[in-house]
């Protein structure tokens, strides 16, 4: 009884004083790094998709946690002072959105966490010694592109049956495009298409490379992922347009922007499973121990307005797969 008394003058002493009877320790504010190599304009639904699976963990821009952007605008060379920026910051976390800035946060620290929004092959590109045990400060979702180069061309395949000329564009110098560039090559051996390869190793040599293409009388187009040549993705969908050569994409903005079709991993949804990452590492998981996953979702986006003004007819059985038809 002599206790209760106590502590009931005391919590009234302390209420007295101005004292929280229940003090409790201020909540950190988490602060996350968003490291990407575009302009912000052009990735608007990945960004969304993460700032959306942040609030179905929690998280509220703003109030419990903070987002440090960082475009790149697709200028390379600024990478890696970015990426430094973002550490003297001290950043709880970096998300990186692709290879490029994957590599320059990883050259920038050792010790802060790393999420990989997506990363085509993130074994080979050195930020992890293996997809089930990453083994370091890196860790995410791997997009897994060159593997599917092959059902690309076999979409193509399947939309063009007359299809017996490839021509493949990309960039030698873009992380993971090798192997994808491989897996396209075993496809096409295996397909009896015989495939074209262009290199543009610079957004200057796009024109050339589809005036190669026409020449070469290629009957489609398969472009590989990169930077130099997402710099010109206007560009691009016109000069298919323009040439009447039916393309793929790897990813549903080319279609958005007129481009005919394109099929691969839901870049949105790998944004929104990056959230997942960043909660566990707030909660003390370590990524050296937290498997990269794999891409969940595939999504193939066809334009029929594009397919009608190039003269192509897409085949019910092609239409039946698609997740999303623009008209």
């Amino acid at each position: 009884m002599k206790q209760r008394i106590t502590g009931i003058l005391l919590s009234a002493l302390l209420s007295a004083l101005g004292v929280p009877v229940h003090a409790q320790q201020p909540t950190k504010i988490a602060r996350i790094g968003y490291f990407i190599v575009a302009f912000p304009s052009t990735a608007p639904a990945r960004l969304d998709a993460f700032r959306q699976g942040l609030r179905e963990r929690g998280y509220v821009e703003g109030k419990n946690i903070l987002i440090e952007y960082r475009y790149a605008e697709g200028k390379l060379d600024r990478l890696p002072a970015l990426a430094a920026e973002l550490v003297r910051l001290q950043v709880d976390i970096i998300v990186s959105g692709g290879a490029l800035t994957t590599r320059s946060a990883k050259q920038a620290t050792m010790t802060i966490p790393i999420v990989m929004a997506a990363d085509n092959d993130p074994v080979r590109n050195g930020f992890v010694a293996s997809l089930a045990r990453p083994g370091g400060n890196v860790t995410g979702l791997a997009s897994l592109t060159p593997e599917i180069s092959g059902k690309r061309l076999d979409i193509l395949r399947e939309t063009i049956p007359s299809l017996s000329r490839l021509a493949v564009l990309g960039s030698s110098t873009e992380p993971g495009n090798t192997l994808s560039l491989r897996e396209t090559q075993v496809a096409a051996a295996e397909f009896g298409v015989k495939l074209l390869y262009f290199d543009v190793a610079d957004s200057n040599n796009v024109r050339a490379a589809f005036q190669a293409a026409s020449k070469a009388r290629a009957d489609a187009i398969l472009l590989l992922s990169g930077t130099v040549v997402n710099q010109r993705r206007t560009e691009i969908v016109h000069l298919a347009l323009k040439s009447r050569l039916p393309a793929i994409y790897y990813s549903p903005v080319w279609v958005e922007d007129g481009g005919l079709m394109s099929y691969g991993p839901s870049f949105s949804d790998l944004n929104r499973r990056a959230a997942y990452f960043v909660d566990r590492i707030l909660k003390g998981a370590k990524p050296a121990n937290m498997p990269v996953e794999q891409p969940r979702n595939f999504e193939l986006v066809i334009d029929l307005k594009t397919a009608k003004q190039i003269g192509l007819t897409i085949p019910p059985d092609v239409l039946a797969l698609t997740h999303k038809v623009i008209r």
